[in-house]
């Protein structure tokens, strides 16, 4: 029996579980795995976690005595938390997201990057095994610059230029994570084309402009094709350096058989005719304002996360008024 589209896959590119599913994560066994406040706010509520979700609620509730500071901290302790409970079912690193309100803050998200690394390695998880996750904004890559420099590694996120990529490699993030599917479902409701061949998908198109340019030019910054809305977007991207995937799409790779041929190489990269960007906030800014695809879909997706945390406060919130805390 020839082997799986997913077990080819992994043969060239480390796969990622795009899930806080904990069962989903010990099911698929991926390299890495990656979260987000609709991720979390998904997992805080299945039934399964509910002894998990209390003990941590009713530690914060015991540390603060304010409802908005034990609400914070619980934010907070929850993604420390399933972090950590992920680790243990995989062998590489966890992406944790750093508070979207904080989006234009670089301080702000550079002292919220070093309280979850201090809350991992009270739990005993070494900085190896945490990339924080900020948004791909100016103020954000700035922090992550920061971070780098002291030994914290980054997770770039909403991603959808290349003025941003080269911003965020230029910066030594350790991994950007460009938005496939949210490119792709931006061109279909401003053009109206409905069906893009896999190969002419405009999410696989940018994601494979940057992984050449990063490989031409000799940047150790991992690319991560994420969001993903179809099989067809994954496979025009294998040989990418990872790819996070959600379980059904996994799933789905891992029933279907037949030939999934390399399509990035970093040896076609190296000579590809690509002039390099001399990247400065001046310039960052002019091609983020031209760009109407990249400079919609970063506020919109800035604006989801943070209704995604508030979402999640509420439930939180909720959780404590049912607990009586």
């Amino acid at each position: 029996m020839s082997a799986s589209l997913l077990d080819q896959l992994r043969t060239m590119t480390v796969v990622v579980a795009d899930t806080g599913d904990l069962q989903a994560i010990e099911r698929l066994r991926p390299q890495d795995a990656t979260t987000n406040p609709s991720l979390m706010t998904a997992a805080v509520q299945m039934p399964e976690y509910s002894a998990l979700v209390d003990d941590t609620l009713k530690r914060s509730a015991s540390s603060f005595a304010s409802r908005e500071a034990q609400v914070e901290d619980a934010m907070d302790r929850l993604s420390v938390v399933f972090g950590t409970q992920i680790l243990g079912l995989i062998p590489g690193r966890v992406s944790t997201e750093v508070d979207a309100n904080l989006s234009f803050d670089t301080e702000g998200t550079v002292r919220k990057a070093h309280e979850l690394i201090q809350r991992y390695a009270d739990a005993g998880i070494g900085r190896e095994r945490v990339l924080i996750k900020i948004a791909s904004t100016w103020e954000g890559i700035r922090a992550a610059e920061q971070l780098e420099r002291s030994g914290i590694r980054c997770n770039l996120t909403l991603l959808f230029g290349l003025h941003q990529a080269v911003a965020c490699a230029d910066a030594g993030a350790q991994l950007i994570s460009p938005f496939v599917g949210r490119i792709l479902d931006w061109y279909k409701a401003s053009t109206g084309r409905t069906e893009y061949a896999s190969h002419e998908d405009p999410g696989v198109v940018s994601v494979t402009g940057i992984y050449h340019y990063f490989k031409k030019f000799g940047y150790k910054t991992e690319v991560m094709g994420a969001s993903f809305r179809n099989a067809g977007e994954i496979t025009e991207l294998a040989g990418c350096d990872l790819l996070t995937i959600s379980p059904g799409l996994l799933d789905e790779l891992a029933s279907r058989t037949g030939d999934l041929p390399r399509k990035l190489d970093p040896a076609v990269s190296a000579g590809r005719p690509i002039e390099r960007l001399q990247m400065d906030v001046s310039l960052f800014r002019a091609m983020h304002e031209s760009d109407r695809m990249a400079n919609e879909k970063l506020a919109e997706g800035i604006e989801k996360f943070a209704a995604d945390g508030n979402r999640l406060r509420g439930l939180i919130q909720g959780r404590f008024d049912a607990l009586g805390l």
